[in-house]
């Protein structure tokens, strides 16, 4: 076994062991009280026409069907969400409800309206809520992308929309994940995917509306859990692509996140559905 592999196997068990004894259905869907105008998003949104995918996890290996949709062309940035935590105040760190936030959030910031020193404003806002960022994308008219939506943009590299029958195509999504502190580099200074989407894995994980549908089986639309999957590992055995190394590591750390979890190199995306 390569020293590579190793490392991807132990994270992978030790991130699904953590999470076994923390089961539960996704969270109720929190809809802040927005008393202030909606935020204006500058963020360009990129036209995904949708498509099939054969979902990397799950006893039911049948293609997904995933509609149109828009999705951010980039990450959520530290300025965008410094203008949303200024507009909405009950989000701002000594505000916010540990129901939705952690301890841990927004930590490295100054104080509740100033960024952490050195840090750059177009770089990708981290250790926030899932809570947080569905706020966010409520406050400027749109969403988080669901797994089906985020996995389907992902298969894409810079050529094709579906790379992943290549053999490069995971082992340079794991070098990109394997790369310290990648979280401090500003958005869109690396070549988009096939889409014109910057971004994907060379700076920080990123929430989804359905982040813990990786323990559903079957449609993760359902809401049926299987028995046989609540074990340490056990998603190994409904994989359909034991060599998709980059795939193990995105589900493993989707399957140890709860919603008010807030993580260092943890950021997001908002995506629409198309009018």
């Amino acid at each position: 076994m390569s020293i590579k592999l190793f490392h991807i196997v132990v994270f992978f068990v030790v991130i699904w062991c953590a999470s076994c004894n923390c089961q539960e259905a996704a969270p109720d869907i929190v809809s802040p009280a927005f008393n202030s105008p909606r935020l204006t998003s500058q963020a360009k949104m990129i036209k995904i026409p949708g498509g099939e995918y054969q979902p990397f996890y799950g006893t039911d290996t049948a293609l997904v069907k995933v509609d149109p949709f828009l999705i951010d062309e980039k990450p959520v940035t530290n300025g965008e969400f410094l203008a949303f935590v200024k507009t909405y105040p009950q989000w701002q760190r000594s505000q916010v409800k540990r129901l939705y936030a952690d301890t841990n959030y927004l930590r490295a910031w100054v104080a509740d309206t100033i960024l952490p020193k050195n840090i750059d404003a177009d770089a990708p806002i981290t250790q926030l809520s899932w809570y947080a960022a569905k706020a966010y994308a409520t406050a400027t008219g749109k969403r988080l992308p669901t797994l089906d939506e985020w996995e389907l943009v992902a298969m894409a590299d810079e050529k094709v929309p579906n790379a992943r029958q290549k053999k490069s195509y995971s082992d340079r999504i794991v070098d990109l994940y394997l790369v310290k502190n990648r979280q401090y580099n500003a958005v869109k200074q690396s070549q988009p995917n096939y889409w014109g989407v910057y971004n994907f894995f060379d700076l920080v994980w990123e929430w989804t509306d359905d982040f813990n549908s990786v323990l559903v089986t079957g449609d993760s639309r359902s809401g049926e859990y299987s028995d046989n999957n609540l074990f340490c590992a056990g998603s190994a055995t409904s994989a359909t692509d034991v060599l998709n190394y980059a795939a193990f590591m995105r589900f493993s750390m989707r399957a140890g996140l709860k919603a008010h979890y807030t993580v260092g190199n943890l950021g997001f995306r908002c995506a629409k559905d198309v009018e």
